[in-house]
């Protein structure tokens, strides 16, 4: 596809008003993902059933809504991100590249924060609780932009200074997380990462790395098919499709099968995000530039994910930890339903109220998981720790309330940091 007939796909990459919607979606549920991650290490017996993950044969809660709702609004922006490189006349090679380095970048991280579940590194002097929170502090500076806030300077040796400086903070970040995985090890004395004989240990890829198998497969499709709403629809109709094959034991032989798992990672969890992607054409195509145009998309795209979860039910019912096709296919429907809700409060309507203020909390979501993921450890390192704990001990409005501050400061600060001029870019 040539330069020109990018621009014609995607005419309002590089220079159209934010969509405030897709932000304000994304900071609602960042705040919702910190808020349970956050109420899980309250004691069992005061939360309920419906504020926990869904445990029996099938069904969900909002807690199981939470990492789909997640993998759709994020990448709902790659035609904005993508299609803008394609507007700038970058080429293929070039925006390949960065595809593979920002899901090198997530794995990355992710790799170390599973490996953090059960560090054991007294024998290197190390306590789990310091080792994590190093951790994520590396791979906050390894991956950061630093600029001059908001009042930024027009001034060239302005710039090159505050890019000096990130260049600095990301040497800092990638040696300490260097450092810290060669020294790392786990319960049984396993390291992450070995260079003779080479190897990387790893049970599975943490959240943030199946975002990232997530985002290589649906940049991927976006590269081939770009804008076409067709060929999108098809891409997650096939990906969904490679959950029953991985079920038959289609993949059991395939050299793949042995890094990733094909039927929910690179299927089930990666059409999520295909589908979230789908919706985010509506917001950059020339056809769907009105109110009615997008709200008849989306009604349309929300009736058929309900209705294909329906009917898929009986094969494997809804369960979030296996990713089966129903549950893939409800976390679309609401999420999508979510967001026409935010985008005519947010957008059409324009309440700046709401909408300000929940997309500055989305605006750097990966800033504000990984403080969320940090506390615990650094909590740990201080007097404040059990004082923290008591707090969600007593009662269920206790954890409620402990967990809903958490996630608010959390995000409070990510937002003052940003404004600051640090933010992470991957």
């Amino acid at each position: 596809m040539t330069t020109a007939t990018t621009a014609a796909v995607f005419p309002h990459s590089s220079g159209a008003r934010r969509v405030i919607s897709v932000d304000a979606l994304r900071g609602v549920v960042m705040f919702t993902m910190i808020f349970v991650n956050d109420l899980a290490g309250a004691p069992e017996r005061l939360v309920p059933a419906w504020m926990r993950h869904f445990h029996g044969r099938s069904g969900m809660t909002f807690v199981d809504l939470v990492f789909p709702a997640f993998l759709f609004i994020v990448w709902m922006s790659i035609p904005f991100a993508l299609g803008s490189r394609f507007a700038r006349g970058e080429s293929l090679g070039k925006i390949i590249g960065h595809v593979v380095s920002r899901t090198l970048a997530l794995l990355l991280i992710g790799i170390m924060m599973v490996n953090d579940e059960s560090p054991d590194a007294q024998a290197q002097g190390w306590s789990p609780a310091l080792w994590a929170t190093l951790m994520y502090l590396g791979s906050m500076l390894a991956f950061c932009e630093v600029t001059s806030g908001a009042k930024k300077s027009g001034s060239a040796e302005t710039s090159d200074a505050w890019r000096n400086v990130s260049r600095a903070l990301r040497f800092v970040g990638f040696a300490l997380l260097a450092f810290l995985a060669f020294s790392f090890r786990g319960a049984k004395g396993q390291k992450i990462i070995s260079l003779s004989p080479f190897f990387i240990h790893t049970e599975w890829y943490g959240i943030l790395g199946l975002i990232g198998w997530a985002y290589l497969v649906a940049a991927t499709v976006f590269l081939c098919f770009r804008g076409h709403r067709i060929a999108l629809l098809a891409s997650a109709i096939l990906l969904m499709c490679l959950y029953p094959a991985d079920q038959t034991g289609a993949f059991q032989h395939f050299w793949l099968a042995r890094y990733v798992g094909i039927g929910g990672t690179l299927g089930s969890q990666a059409a999520i995000t295909v589908a979230g992607m789908l919706l985010g054409t509506i917001l950059v195509a020339p056809d769907t530039t009105s109110v009615a145009a997008r709200t008849r998309f989306t009604g349309w795209f929300i009736a058929g994910f309900a209705v294909a979860a329906l009917l898929l039910h009986g094969l494997y019912g809804i369960y979030k930890n296996s990713a089966t096709p129903s549950w893939c296919l409800w976390s679309c429907a609401i999420t999508a339903a979510l967001w026409l809700g935010f985008y005519h409060l947010c957008d059409v309507r324009q309440a700046g109220f709401v909408g300000r203020p929940l997309a500055a909390a989305g605006g750097n979501v990966l800033l504000a998981y990984l403080l969320s993921e940090m506390l615990p450890g650094a909590l740990e390192l201080t007097p404040l720790d059990a004082w923290y704990g008591r707090l969600a001990d007593t009662s269920l409005a206790g954890a409620i309330t402990r967990s809903a501050g958490c996630a608010f400061v959390i995000l409070f600060v990510a937002v003052r940091l940003n404004r600051l001029g640090f933010r992470l870019k991957l």
